[in-house]
């Protein structure tokens, strides 16, 4: 397993080949409010179990990396531009959802303190989910709360009971364990749910070890080499062990205060009702094909429906094949995980995008790509980016059982040649990182998508502190 990463540290991994970039004209659909209510119906009317499956591992520490800088200045006798973002969080900091009455009575380096370190909050070495995110009439909401009341909107199961799985750091999952017993009664009684709440951690084993800049194993002083986590693609693991008809992915900080909770709940069911239609369109293929292979006999009409069906759904154009495999190739491109994933318009935000592709055999299909997976040295890539018009603001919906109701091996639909190569930090010294294919990029490389718009609305990450001044994280 280390001489293939060693491999690619020392290959590197390949540009993707783009044929372009994913629009409303191909790859991304727009619905009308007619459509959007069919799809609605359709979800609501669903039987099966759902499953909200939450990334909530990470420290926010990138989250107060304002703030960590600002302690240091003024640590060091410096003084903060009164224009600076965090002299305007320190004016501002009654305003906060974690605002406490002792912080009336500290400086600007002491607030700091208190909410970044362990002489109060200690956030800086928290994660995301146990921090005070919405400030309610009878309640402070974390934004781990925020998910448990998302779940019993949209995610409730037929037997009334909320499947929610967190991926959680070993060192934080006691206090979300802790959150939960302190919340749980409540919101089952004022939702009328049964909350099956589940944990995992990134399995150590997909950890990477990292290398000097010759691609050297990185050894510490006493001989021992340096492993790190393989990023979210890691989490393709857990995502493996949920069983779920119907999986809504989301991150933990993407959450919105309750008054413009509307319009999330809306596109989870509209996205879920897409891949409710999908997977039964694409099961009754793949039963009407299996049974013409097995039969040996042959349909022009359906080969010719299930081709256009590729096509105008899914972005697949078939490569060109032999009369003897072409049902078997439309099986194989069909038979795979499905994913639905909302689609943001672009107005500036980093996240990766949606692009069609050209695959090793030839076939063209729809991906989620990151920055360092494409040439910009290409001119058509260069062509194809500035025409992107979405980008993906994690929001899926995925269906991970096969047309006979068997799991998916998950490991096997992924593309190993999608990874990433870093340059950190480590005791002063560089050392490359690298990263597995990531969850939605890499790791869903070979499942069959369909990429849909929401509105921007739907997505409100809290990236750094300062987002919690936004409007989506406060009353109306």
């Amino acid at each position: 397993m280390e001489e293939r990463f060693i491999e690619n540290f020392k290959n590197g991994f390949p540009f993707l080949k783009v044929v372009s970039a994913a629009t409303p004209s191909r790859g991304i659909t727009v619905l009308t409010e007619e459509q959007q209510q069919q799809a609605v119906n359709r979800y609501d009317a669903f039987k099966g179990k759902c499953v909200k499956f939450v990334p909530a591992s990470g420290a926010a520490s990138r989250m107060f990396k304002d703030l960590f800088e600002a302690r240091e200045v003024l640590s060091n006798g410096g003084e903060l531009p009164k224009d600076s973002k965090v002299a305007k969080f320190i004016a501002q900091i009654a305003d906060y959802t974690f605002y406490n009455e002792e912080m009336s009575t500290l400086s600007a380096a002491e607030i700091l303190d208190y909410v970044v370190a362990d002489r109060g909050y200690d956030y800086g070495n928290r994660p995301k989910g146990q921090i005070l995110f919405h400030k309610y009439e009878d309640e402070i909401r974390t934004a781990f709360e925020e998910h448990l009341v998302e779940g019993a909107l949209y995610a409730k199961s037929e037997d009334g009971s909320v499947n929610i799985h967190f991926t959680v750091s070993p060192a934080h999952q006691a206090g979300f364990e802790k959150i939960l017993e302190q919340t749980r009664e409540k919101y089952e009684k004022r939702y009328g749910v049964r909350y099956n709440i589940s944990f995992s951690v990134q399995d150590p084993s997909t950890d990477i070890i990292a290398v000097n800049e010759d691609n050297t194993p990185f050894l510490l002083a006493n001989g021992k080499p340096v492993y790190r986590p393989g990023g979210h693609g890691a989490l393709l693991k857990n995502l493996d062990a949920i069983d779920g008809d119907v999986i809504f992915l989301k991150n933990i900080d993407n959450v919105v205060y309750q008054d413009y909770l509307d319009q999330t709940i809306l596109w989870k069911k509209v996205l879920a009702g897409k891949l409710i239609e999908l997977r039964e369109k694409i099961f009754r293929y793949l039963e009407l094909l299996t049974d013409l292979v097995e039969k040996g006999a042959q349909d022009d009409s359906l080969y010719r429906e299930v081709v256009a069906f590729l096509k105008d759904e899914l972005s697949i154009e078939l490569p060109q094949t032999s009369d003897a495999d072409k049902y078997q190739i439309l099986i194989d491109k069909l038979n795979r995980p499905i994913r639905v994933c909302g689609m943001v318009k672009n107005e500036g935000e980093p996240g990766g995008g949606p692009y069609i592709i050209e695959e090793n055999d030839g076939a063209s299909s729809l991906q989620i790509l990151e920055g360092a997976q494409l040439d910009m040295n290409n001119p058509h890539v260069v062509k194809c980016v500035n025409e992107a018009s979405h980008f993906n603001p994690v929001d899926v919906v995925c269906s991970t059982k096969n047309f006979k109701g068997e799991k998916f091996d998950l490991p096997k639909y992924v593309d190993p040649q999608t990874g990433f190569i870093s340059l950190k930090s480590y005791e002063g010294r560089t050392l490359k990182a690298q990263e597995l294919p990531g969850l939605w990029n890499g790791s869903m490389s070979n499942w069959n998508t369909l990429f849909v718009e929401v509105p921007l609305i739907t997505f409100n990450p809290v990236k750094t502190v300062f987002d919690l001044m936004r409007a989506e994280h406060r009353a109306k």
